[in-house]
């Protein structure tokens, strides 16, 4: 494996790279590949899929090319680990609230959370847009399949909160859908460093969804009360 000449100007982002210092415990491994994987992101997000090459990420680290080899295959597994690196926030959001007695909204308000901030986090362009790229049919399918996987379990918490009464009656399907395109279009027009932190865009997702989810009094219930509270005037 090659690393740069200690010559060699390191960059801002290259200042901080795992490389600066010799390693070779196995973590220092996981921690230089996670290293990777984020100076990848980093470049799809600033330049997009296409317009990114290995060179550009590896001098991002002020190592070499093989050396990116040496921890990912290709460019292309680099752009599905990327993906599974800010899916998997959500998907542990999920596992999370697996035994939760909590009532079904509380759960979905913290999977949602979590999913707002992956989408404003470093992962998000990769996130919403690695299956529009050309991948091999095996990563587009593996991407299809997970991206499946959340879905199905915000219908379940939607599901699950109608039956405890703490979700108004909907479509699960269609709502599932209008959560997923909301919070996938943060990653749109997020921008850190910016008025709001990843954490309060999520807080005021989650602010909005509660108030368009959560049960209304009947409108028949409401005609009575107004009666009664008339005829207890009278």
């Amino acid at each position: 494996m090659n690393e740069r000449p200690s010559g060699s100007a390191p960059s801002g982002e290259a200042a901080a790279s795992p490389w600066s210092a010799r390693r070779s415990r196995p973590r220092d491994r996981q921690i230089k590949r996670e290293a990777v994987i984020r100076a990848a992101a980093r470049a799809f997000n600033a330049r997009g899929y296409h317009n990114t090459s290995i060179d550009d990420i590896a001098a991002a680290l002020s190592v070499t090319k093989p050396t990116i080899y040496y921890y990912v295959a290709n460019k292309e597994r680099l752009l599905l680990e990327c993906f599974l690196a800010g899916l998997e926030q959500i998907r542990a959001a999920l596992r999370g609230i697996e035994h939760s007695r909590l009532p079904a909204r509380e759960q979905l308000d913290e999977v949602m959370r979590h999913y707002a901030r992956a989408v404003a986090g470093e992962y998000g362009w990769c996130m919403v847009r690695a299956e529009d790229q050309d991948l091999s049919p095996e990563s587009a399918e593996r991407i299809r399949a997970l991206k499946s996987e959340i879905d199905q379990g915000i219908r379940r918490l939607l599901q699950a909160g109608m039956r405890d009464g703490s979700i108004a009656p909907c479509n699960a399907k269609m709502t599932a859908f209008a959560i997923a395109g909301a919070l996938n279009w943060i990653a749109h027009w997020f921008r850190e460093n910016r008025s709001m932190s990843a954490t309060e865009v999520a807080d005021a997702f989650v602010e909005v969804f509660n108030r368009g989810l959560m049960p209304r009094p009947a409108a028949g219930a409401g005609r009575k009360r107004v009666r009664g509270t008339r005829a207890a005037r009278s």
